[in-house]
């Protein structure tokens, strides 16, 4: 058993929480950071591992939404590049600004002057805080962007927006880790099996699913940030909402890195949707699909897979196409996409829908759930939950630390020049800074002990971090480690994975005695 484990679970279940959370993704993760930085006891529980569903299969951007321009949603994209610019300012090591290239197609259904005209207005509604855009004719992307098709072109345009370094699910997690520090519990595969709302207060049964032990936990407030599986847990609850979710299905494939360009290369698709190739080291992210699908979770299938690299090679001059060889990952995440309960799903122009989110109250319950949403906006989404919980009685008791947002520039600056002082490089410095933020000062602790610990033992990931993540990180299965606290299971083939010099020894650290077991069960799988 992992002891950080054992230990949330024991207070979750021997004290009244002021709120309980479901749902272990950005949404859940933002709204129990936020209610523990105000002082309330808070649980947070989700039913398999910490953003293991839509919060790990995103485009890895923070963006204001350009495409939603053209919808006429001016009040969202306002909102949205100022989310993107507060996530700049409260995370300058892990959301940084990125260019993006775009390439316009002959007879395009919008000119190309209008474009720029849009790309120039997005930038003055992101406060002229990223460089400006630029107007692209062929013969600039013929110099710049060689490896872009340009016989069909009318030309294209230059502009920013930003990106997370390291990626969605390891900055979902950042939030988790503010309810630890802040006393908070975080408890990943445990499940609500069912719940009751009477005397004042919520009476939840839930399975643990490390054990497969009941764990009842009593909670004055609820809330339900389940992602796609909001409409799930409301009726398992009996609550009645006035808005519901219908689903589109994001399909990403990971392939050797194919620019030497640091531009995310943005298309339009031959569906007419934008579609990325996005730098991720030594590899390229392509994608994304946008289908209709009537579940909340989904696999790539093939025709996805074939969409992508088809409109890839038909985009890009390449030495030589990319074929189904070339894909050494693939992620497909579910957007939840929110409308009214009154709605024809069949009515609904879901290809228009905007990542927006409602909270739905029922304070006669002390509930709320979340619905849609997106990694942009988080952080309006934890500061709306802290306020409604607030409203159900809960008393805060404020702390003049913010509850979001990586240390001062001062202490970065200060862990720097001690890492340099112990030998680590400033790249070194820089990624576990990015990775840890306060706790980074943890892991220099432990490698200044013990100095043999600062060695790499798998990819980019040394025996100090591996120490800290079987400490502090809730790491149960290998999948957790190589996909969600790390990137490693889309960087690297899972063949390349096993034959790993280090993932034993990765292993041995994480999981005790049981690391033969995991590794079976991981690549079993």
């Amino acid at each position: 058993m992992n002891p950080l484990r054992t230990t949330c679970i024991d207070r979750a279940r021997n004290d009244v929480q002021d709120c309980l959370v479901i749902g272990g993704g950005i949404n859940g993760a933002v709204s129990a950071a936020a209610v523990a930085g105000n002082g309330a006891k808070v649980t947070i529980i989700d039913k398999d591992d910490f953003a293991s569903c839509t919060s790990q299969e995103s485009s890895n951007l923070a963006w204001g939404g350009i495409k939603y321009l053209e919808n006429y949603e001016f009040p969202l994209v306002w909102g949205l590049c100022k989310s993107r610019n507060h996530l700049m300012d409260s995370y300058p090591a892990q959301v940084q600004e990125i260019r993006f290239f775009t390439s316009i197609a002959n007879g395009f259904r919008k000119p190309r002057f209008l474009i720029w005209l849009g790309a120039l207005l997005y930038w003055f509604m992101g406060r002229c805080r990223t460089r400006p855009p630029r107007l692209l004719s062929v013969s600039r992307i013929r110099k710049e962007a060689p490896m872009v098709k340009t016989d069909q072109l009318a030309g294209g345009l230059e502009y920013s927006d930003c990106y997370f370094v390291e990626n969605d699910a390891r900055f979902a997690f950042s939030f988790i880790r503010r309810v630890l520090l802040k006393g908070g519990n975080a408890i990943n595969y445990m499940e609500l099996i069912s719940a009751k709302w009477e005397n004042g207060r919520w009476d939840c049964a839930l399975r643990d699913h490390v054990s497969g032990n009941a764990v009842s936990i009593k909670a004055k407030t609820l809330v339900n940030a389940a992602g796609p599986f909001a409409d799930r847990i409301n009726s398992l609850l009996n609550v009645q909402s006035d808005f519901k979710h219908i689903f589109s299905k994001g399909a990403h494939i990971i392939v050797p890195r194919i620019t030497k360009t640091k531009h995310v290369l943005t298309f339009f698709a031959s569906d007419g949707r934008l579609f990325f190739m996005i730098p991720m080291g030594e590899r390229t992210c392509i994608g994304t699909t946008d289908t209709r699908v009537d579940n909340e979770t989904a696999e790539p299938t093939d025709d996805d897979v074939a969409f992508l690299l088809e409109n890839a090679n038909a985009l890009l001059s390449l030495e030589k196409p990319l074929t189904r060889e070339d894909v050494i990952g693939k992620r497909c995440g579910v957007r939840p996409l929110v409308v009214k309960q009154t709605s024809e799903v069949g009515n609904v122009e879901w290809t228009a829908l905007s990542r927006k989110h409602e909270i739905d109250l029922r304070p006669e319950k002390n509930m709320c759930s979340i619905y849609g949403g997106k990694l942009t906006d988080c952080i309006n989404v934890g500061e709306e939950v802290a306020e409604i919980i607030e409203s159900f009685g809960i008393t805060y008791f404020q702390s003049l630390e913010k509850w979001y947002g990586e240390p001062s520039a001062q202490k970065r600056d200060r862990f720097r020049s001690e890492a340099a002082k112990n030998g680590l490089s400033g790249d070194q410095s820089s990624r576990l800074w990015r990775r840890y933020g306060r706790e980074a000062f943890q892991i220099l602790e432990k490698i200044r002990q013990q100095p043999d610990t600062k060695k790499t033992v798998i990819a980019d990931v040394s025996k100090a971090e591996l120490l800290h993540m079987a400490d502090r990180e809730m790491v149960l299965h290998l999948d957790d480690f190589l996909r969600r606290r790390t990137r490693l299971s889309l960087t690297h083939h899972k063949a390349s994975l096993r034959c790993e010099p280090g993932l034993q020894e990765a292993a041995e650290i994480l999981f005790g005695k049981n690391a033969p077991e995991e590794i079976e069960r991981y690549f079993s799988t």
